[in-house]
């Protein structure tokens, strides 16, 4: 989940649900137990790179600074905060085990300055950068690498939100979390929001740069169709904001994250009005052959339904009375109270069976409480500015668009695939509405108009282990083939924020290995990333396992 991509993704990016045959509850991660880095391999000299590091760094600077010691961590100078620092944001914990890849040391920049010398050094002393906000990062491509030395530059200390309710923005620094944006709009006004994730541990960098969505995606879109300035530091150590970085790559970072391009600070974004009243709704149901046809109609209405509506649709293997089963939830958020909502699903979805009791007016922040699976009678807003609310697994996601619906007999199958897989859950997530209004070259996200919902595979464990890992990951990749016939084709499009290093990674001949993954994320459009990657950063300082590549054939 940086100013890279930073990515979070979910929950919306990342929304990272969770589920299990025992329990079949969804909830929105809550952080992993320790695992000790292996020492630098420079046995000689295990803290050389921070030494140099911290040679570098004044003579980068454009103001003097004293406190650079206290922003550079290694393992052989100060393991404790070198420790700490690295695992309180990993969310993933397949990504905190002993073999995986350490960076040589963590930079944690608290002002612009700090970010320039990095950057600057980093370059001078030719050690990849990787960048992290939130580490919601599926694919941890923000902590970790494929290459032998590395550093991190983690961007936790850029945490700052500052709402301005008469001209209906913010900005959002890029370490701030999703759960601390939803509160501080909250803090001046009860009637305005923002359209991004769930889940409210998500980094805002990789989230927004990413692309991400929330509850609101179909009647406001993406989190990057209203970003209206950035912040950002370049290839060269500049500071830059919209106007000066230039029209092209101010496109790129509103979808292509950040790390392919740039380190980005912080986005100025534009609220939304959001009612007083909202209405949500959990529904379950249990079966196959009587679900077949709810969510058949499902697909059929609610890409065309009023666009105050979004319904998620949530299928999850479980065990009734010792039988395997499926369990379906409909999970709702309705932008207006919940007689009018009433009158809608019992127009146009009565299969849904949607009752009065089923439903709960709630504020905006109450919803967004709801959505990360708090009790909102019972939980303070506050709660969303804890850092580490979330309870941290081993997981993989994956991600498809559907563009036609799935025949009912189809839909059999794939409930029989569930069953059989045994672990893992399907998220279905609505499109239509705005989505449908945006062009696909609006920003770098290009998956808009001719989708019907997205589909996120989910599973997550509790095992540690090899083994376990291997059969987990197994189950989603078989699931993901199954599913093949009913999603996207030439190409089968994929979602930035919830990376996944199967659909392809950069092998090191740049634009070849790069198409591949390329075009799945974002189709057309990333020719036109490849050419503004090829001038903002020649040289592809910025890079990972998925990044933009450049036109010339460069080394990842």
């Amino acid at each position: 989940m940086s100013s890279v991509i930073f990515i979070s993704l979910l929950l919306f990016v990342f929304v990272p649900y969770s589920f299990s045959r025992e329990s079949g509850q969804p909830f929105c991660l809550r952080a992993p137990g320790p695992s000790v880095p292996d020492e630098d391999e420079d046995e000689a000299e295990p803290d050389s790179i921070r030494k140099s590091f911290l040679k570098c760094l004044p003579t980068k600077s454009p103001e003097p600074d004293p406190s650079w010691d206290s922003i550079v961590f290694s393992f052989a100078a100060n393991p404790s905060e070198y420790t700490q620092t690295l695992q309180n944001r990993i969310k993933n914990r397949r990504f905190n085990v002993t073999n995986t890849p350490k960076p040589a040391i963590i930079v944690t920049p608290k002002k612009e300055s700090h970010v320039q010398a990095a950057v600057r050094c980093a370059k001078q002393l030719n050690i990849h950068m990787k960048i992290r906000s939130g580490g919601h990062d599926y694919e941890a491509v923000s902590y970790v690498s494929s290459e032998k030395t590395f550093m991190v530059l983690d961007m936790f200390n850029f945490g700052a939100v500052d709402v301005d309710i008469p001209t209906e923005t913010a900005v959002v620094q890029v370490g701030a979390q999703l759960g601390a944006l939803y509160y501080r709009i909250w803090e001046k006004s009860k009637v305005h929001g923002f359209p991004a994730g769930a889940c409210p541990t998500v980094g805002a960098g990789g989230h927004i740069s990413g692309g991400g969505y929330g509850t609101m995606i179909r009647k406001y879109g993406l989190t990057v169709d209203h970003v209206i300035d950035a912040k950002i530091v370049d290839v060269n150590g500049e500071v830059m904001d919209r106007k000066t970085m230039g029209e092209d790559l101010f496109w790129a970072i509103r979808g292509a994250g950040g790390s392919s391009f740039c380190v980005i600070l912080s986005f100025t974004v534009k609220l939304v009005r959001v009612p007083e009243v909202n209405t949500v709704f959990r529904v379950q149901k249990f079966g196959e052959q009587n679900m077949t046809n709810v969510i058949a109609k499902w697909q059929s209405v609610m890409p065309k339904m009023d666009n105050d509506l979004f319904i998620r649709v949530l299928l999850q293997p479980v065990t009734v009375k010792k039988e395997a089963t499926i369990r379906t939830t409909f999970m709702a958020l309705f932008l207006g109270d919940s007689n009018r909502l009433l009158e809608l699903t019992t127009k146009t979805f009565p299969e849904l069976g949607l009752k009065k009791e089923d439903c709960f007016e709630v504020s905006w922040i109450q919803a967004a409480l709801y959505w990360a699976n708090y009790d909102v009678n019972n939980t303070k807003p506050e709660v969303l500015l804890d850092n580490h609310s979330d309870k941290v697994k081993y997981l993989e996601r994956k991600a498809d668009y559907v563009q036609t619906p799935i025949p009912n007999e189809g839909l059999l199958e794939m409930f029989k695939k569930l069953n059989e897989v045994g672990d893992i859950g399907l998220v279905f997530n609505p499109y239509g509405g705005k989505m449908d209004e945006v062009p696909a070259d609006a920003t770098p996200m290009p998956h808009r108009a001719g989708n019907l919902y997205k589909i996120q595979y989910s599973v997550n464990w509790e095992e540690p282990g090899p083994e376990a890992t291997d059969k987990h990951m197994s189950q989603a990749r078989a699931m993901f083939e199954f599913m093949t016939p009913y999603v996207s084709k030439n190409p089968r499009g994929a979602y930035l924020n919830y990376r996944d290093l199967d659909v392809g990674v950069n092998s090191g001949d740049g634009f070849n290995s790069g198409k591949v993954y390329g075009e799945k994320y974002f189709k057309g459009n990333f020719e036109r990333l490849v050419k503004v990657k090829s001038v903002v950063d020649p040289d592809n300082f910025f890079r990972n396992e998925q990044s933009i590549p450049t036109m010339m054939k460069t080394n990842i």
